[in-house]
């Protein structure tokens, strides 16, 4: 068990991480698709599919490096979410037989709030947005001893993400550039810690939640709009302290992206490739579809489409 204070956030800590969590997640595919089947003219997409991964989402990666790799006491675990990383502590929580108390605000999705209550956890819903059940878990925390798993902004949590960018590598080593979509900046942040510049990382985020296009333009992690299609996965007040330096040297820059934009891309990835993927996952596809990010002739690009539990299936219809 180590401290979190005393970890590296670098290509061997990701690489001893993954190792540590692979009996518990899945290695996810690329699916290498033609952008002519989507109306674009920028050559062949690889679609790095962790909607797939448990849970729908990549968050199981970070959720068992916390469990794995700290101390966890009698009382458990206690995590604050807007509904995908509540689901993956749970879930990991229920697979290593540790107590597990979550906080979703009441915007979170009711598909999320009830695959978190199937997976056993201790359900507490309430407050607007991510930020109320932040404090209130940390309140939790306080009271009862539990350990405290914050969605992105613990180094154990960035590690586990960036497992996804050592499996993007092995799996499509050729590629120039990788769309990432931006929350808090977890998984932003553990891709461009492994990868460290060896690839352009790109992060999109919604218009209405532009917590990282915020912070690199003051310098420093600070309070952004926090609404949108996606503000159940892609609307934290700020971006982590541990992950914005990591995104100054190496993420290439941040695209917005409309809300409608993101609607648009669920339509055609399930129209198209039938992927249900929720606005969030869905919010890197929508900046190729938009046109707000152009890929350069030649370039070859990955996007990573990272979740699946949408709050309805309109766009199916």
């Amino acid at each position: 068990m180590t401290n979190a204070n005393e970890l590296a956030i670098d290509r061997n800590a990701i690489a001893a991480t993954a190792g540590l969590i692979a009996p518990y997640v899945r290695r996810t595919p690329i699916l290498s698709v033609e952008s002519a089947d989507f109306g674009l003219d920028c050559g062949p997409l690889q679609l790095k599919l962790e909607l797939l991964q448990h849970t729908g989402s990549f968050k199981p990666r970070g959720a068992f490096a916390n469990l794995l790799l700290r101390q966890v006491p009698e009382a458990g675990v206690v995590a604050a979410s807007g509904g995908n990383h509540g689901a993956a502590v749970a879930y990991a929580a229920m697979k290593r037989g540790v107590p597990a108390k979550i906080f979703v605000p009441r915007v979170a999705a009711p598909s999320k709030i009830e695959r978190i209550r199937s997976y056993g956890a201790d359900l507490v819903v309430g407050g607007e947005r991510y930020a109320d059940a932040l404090a209130d878990s940390e309140a939790w925390a306080a009271q009862s001893g539990a350990l405290p798993i914050h969605a992105y902004d613990q180094a154990e949590t960035l590690l586990g993400q960036g497992s996804v960018g050592m499996e993007i590598e092995a799996q499509a080593p050729e590629i120039d550039s990788l769309l990432v979509a931006v929350g808090g900046g977890g998984l932003i942040g553990g891709i461009a810690a492994w990868y460290g510049g060896k690839v352009k990382v790109v992060g999109i985020e919604p218009e209405t939640a532009p917590t990282l296009y915020r912070a690199l333009e003051a310098g420093e992690p600070v309070d952004a709009e926090a609404g949108g299609i996606a503000a159940d996965s892609l609307a934290p007040r700020r971006v982590g302290r541990l992950m914005f330096p990591i995104a100054q040297r190496h993420v290439d820059r941040v695209v917005l992206v409309p809300d409608e934009a993101i609607a648009q891309a669920q339509t055609t990835l399930w129209r198209v490739l039938r992927l249900a993927a929720e606005p969030g996952g869905a919010a890197a596809f929508a900046s190729l579809l938009s046109g707000r990010y152009r890929p350069e002739p030649g370039e070859r690009v990955a996007v990573l489409v990272c979740g699946s539990n949408p709050a309805n299936l309109d766009f199916a219809k």
